[in-house]
Order: structure tokens, then sequence, then C-alpha cells
């Protein structure tokens, strides 16, 4: 940032300006305004995932450390809420299986009620980083 700065001083001393009778007149080097775009262009770039994630809620469905269960549960989520993405994570030992994303706890507490006719163990609200637009279309394991 102090770089893109340093070389727009720079170049804005090279402004050549020049007097005539209806005032003043600005000869800019266009080299300013690619500057500029690229830096908008780093800027969105670097900010894209800030922008992405905020706090909410997910669905704890499953923590276990057998793969197959977790698997299994994914799928059973899957076939019975369509409209929910599922998170299938890997923290040693354990394979933790997240559901939803939820602005609120009163909208992830009605999904929960309904999820725990097929979950009766133990299925939890949990605070975590949700995406604000989540990509509808593949599936995502991170």
């Amino acid at each position: 940032m102090k770089n893109i700065l340093m070389i727009v001083f720079l170049f804005v001393s090279l402004i050549t300006i020049g007097q005539d009778k209806q005032g003043v007149i600005v000869h800019k080097d266009p080299r300013i305004d690619q500057l500029v775009k690229k830096q908008i262009e780093v800027n969105e770039f670097n900010t894209r995932d800030a922008r992405r994630y905020v706090q909410g809620f997910r669905i704890l469905v499953i923590s276990t450390n057998d793969r197959s269960k977790a698997d299994d549960a994914k799928l059973k989520v899957y076939q019975n809420f369509p409209e929910l993405k599922a998170y299938l994570l890997y923290q040693s030992p354990y394979f933790k299986l997240k559901v939803g994303n939820f602005k609120d706890q009163r909208e992830a507490d009605t999904y929960l009620k309904k999820m725990q006719l097929y979950f009766p163990a133990s299925v939890y609200i949990i605070r975590d980083m949700i995406e604000v637009n989540p990509d509808k279309s593949g599936d995502q394991d991170r």
C-alpha cells in the first residue's frame, strides 16, 4: 500500500500544470488511473473472505471417531433436509458434522426440533462462523 501511494505521489508530482486565460489546465498521467484500478482489485480480493463469513449458528449433528457413522449421518441430513448445507470436519480424533447457516438462534431452533426426530441421541445448536451466501450447487467438505 505504501509503495503504491509513493508511486502515485511521484506521478502526481510529474503533472504539468499550465495557466491560460480560462483557468488552470491539469495534464494527468493516465497511469494514475491504472494504479487506482489495480488497488481497487487488490482490496476486493483481500477482503472477499471477510465479507463472506459472519458469526452465526449451526447444528452439530454428530461428533464421532468413526468416519462411516459421520458419512451416514451426512447422507441422512441430505435426504431429509436437502435445503441445508452440511459441513463434515475432521478435528483429530473426531469427525464433526455441522449443518446449516443460521443467522439467529430461533431459526436454528426450529430445525433442531425436526432433526431430533432423526438423530435423538445428541443434536446441539452451536455458535460458528457461517457463510453469508453459501454455494448451493456443490458439496463442500472442509
